[in-house]
């Protein structure tokens, strides 16, 4: 058996049972249509056809290289405490202990006061932590007009990685320490302790500054490399879907921050399986980029150099030759990178984890398509799944809530009394928000979206829990959307029946009317011509230039 014919052999498909799902969309008849199991889905934003796809490019850390939670969190965290100590923090921090229970990524802080906020699309603020002191909607009123907050970089930092789970939960920490202890001296901004004075912004600045060290000039690396299987999920379907991709003429290549000497490292522990013994690692790829200083290498990018494999050296001067398999090329910019490969915009296809570093640049200054990569969405979906009885109880009480309003309308002076169902609402989604972790879900709070989630809507053309759930898809597939509905859609049947009144304007032209306007001797055009083919281009990824014969609407 071949090297190949041994990859070839692990399983990628789903079983064999039927996954016959009903639509979801509301408001439209419920149809069944196949999908794949969950935790093999992927799913769909913007329709994207990968049989138009030239190139697939691949973020590292947290896309190909998933870090193991909560073990690899943990040693930031303490890494991060022995950083503040050293730098003059108290040495009573050194008690705190990392809890993954509490951060999740997406979140806000607020370098005035001090908040770790859950916010809305809109900077409506969903949940507000002081340390580790949940503030009421009386309290958050006080600090923030209306409840509202712009996002304002001076004032607001998004801690939107999985990077930045310790650096949350150490916020969080210290300034539970600070205004807790009797030592200080709490003021709105701030902490005060005799003549010395910590604003929150100087505290952020400080641990901002401490993650930094620990990344760039600390442990964090030597000590993920020396115990790679403690830290690192390796899948032996990554190599293969690698392969997969280029058999199909596609190439592939890995655009990652990180330095040629960890990611030489990162790489041969993922690639290396019994059936891949004494294959390189870039043999996966056509094009390898390391230290790529994403965002900015989607906008004006650094000086490309060729690396010395054997040493890690870089090479002088700009690299102006062609880029070659095998070898790894330090910096550059997207624009230089595509002008040299031949990629234009739509033709890439990019993964990453990183919704601003990876996806947003890459969509808004590029055009590429997108692909986010986020982890969190496995137990997402197992709570979505596994807590059906607390929606089915949402339910309810929404049909409780509607049947107490049934018969009244604005003749009606008397109010109803809804309290104890809104106390039950409250409970339930608070109950429901918990099973997700102290913060909540990563994408909701009740029936509100977070900007995270927003973010992935806006951005991200697809997505998925795992990079590898490519696999489980040809890659002729056209991912289709699912109907965005607003309410007026999602919320009325099309089993209603909706009579016309005199504020409905009958809009549809009859194709058969068009010979009473006729050409006048002085007008070209008396009015348009009603379009005979389709003209309106919605959102099948320029469907009548090449269609697919993978088409469908499963995702």
């Amino acid at each position: 058996m071949t090297s190949q014919e041994s990859l070839s052999s692990v399983p990628s498909q789903p079983s064999n049972k039927p996954a016959l799902e009903p639509s979801l969309s509301n408001g439209i008849s419920e149809v069944e249509v196949w999908k794949r199991e969950p935790s093999h889905r992927v799913f769909v934003n913007r329709s994207l056809n990968l049989d138009k796809i030239k190139f697939f490019g691949f973020d590292m850390d947290y896309t190909l290289a998933v870090y193991k939670s909560p073990q690899y969190e943990t040693m930031g965290f303490t890494m991060l405490k022995d950083r503040l100590i050293s730098i003059g923090y108290p040495t009573d921090i050194k008690e705190f202990e990392y809890d993954p229970t509490f951060p999740c990524r997406g979140l806000w802080f607020d370098k005035l006061y001090g908040n770790i906020l859950k916010v809305d699309a809109y900077g409506n603020i969903l949940v507000c932590v002081h340390g580790f002191r949940f503030l009421k909607g009386s309290e958050i009123g006080d600090l923030y007009p209306n409840k509202f907050v712009n996002l304002d970089e001076k004032r607001i930092y998004v801690l939107n990685t999985l990077f930045h789970l310790p650096e949350t939960y150490m916020l969080a920490c210290l300034i539970d320490y600070f205004t807790t202890s009797k030592e200080y001296e709490r003021n709105k901004d701030g902490v005060r302790c005799g003549e010395l004075y910590m604003s929150y912004q100087s505290i952020f600045q400080d641990v901002r500054g401490a993650v930094d060290w620990v990344h760039f000039y600390g442990n964090l690396k030597s000590e993920t490399v020396a115990n790679l299987e403690r830290y690192v999920h390796k899948d032996p379907r990554l190599p293969v879907l690698m392969d997969r991709i280029r058999e199909c003429g596609k190439k592939t290549m890995i655009i990652t921050n990180s330095e040629f000497e960890y990611t030489n490292k990162i790489m041969e522990y993922l690639t290396d399986f019994p059936e891949t013994k004494g294959r390189k690692w870039t043999s996966y790829f056509d094009f390898v980029v390391v230290d790529a200083k994403k965002p900015l290498f989607f906008e004006e990018g650094t000086i490309l150099r060729k690396v010395n494999t054997t040493s890690g050296k870089l090479s002088i001067g700009h690299h102006m030759g062609k880029l070659e398999q095998h070898c790894a090329y330090s910096g550059g910019s997207c624009e230089v990178i595509s002008q040299m490969i031949g990629a234009q915009g739509k033709d890439v296809l990019y993964v990453g984890d990183h919704i601003f570093g990876d996806i947003l640049r890459s969509k808004k200054q590029r055009g590429w398509r997108t692909f986010l990569v986020v982890p969190e969405l496995s137990t997402e979906v197992h709570v979505w799944t596994d807590q059906s009885e607390l929606f089915n109880k949402i339910k309810s009480l929404e049909q409780t809530l509607s049947i107490i309003y049934k018969n009244l309308d604005s003749s009606n002076m008397e109010k109803p009394d809804i309290s104890n169902v809104q106390r039950a609402m409250m409970d339930t989604v608070h109950e429901l928000d918990l099973s997700y972790g102290m913060l909540g879900s990563l994408f909701r709070s009740g029936s509100r979206l977070t900007f995270f989630s927003s973010q992935v809507q806006r951005f991200a053309d697809i997505y998925a829990a795992s990079v590898i759930n490519l696999i489980h898809y040809p890659f002729t597939y056209m991912f289709r959307a699912p109907a965005m509905l607003l309410p007026h859609e999602s919320t009325v049947s099309h089993e209603n029946t909706i009579p016309a009144d005199d504020f409905t304007i009958a809009r549809q032209r009859s194709v058969n009317n068009e010979n009473k306007y006729a050409k006048v001797q002085h007008v070209p055009h008396l009015r348009p011509e009603t379009p005979t083919k389709v003209t309106h281009h919605h959102d099948d990824d320029d469907f009548e230039e090449t269609s697919s014969n993978s088409s469908d609407k499963s995702t």
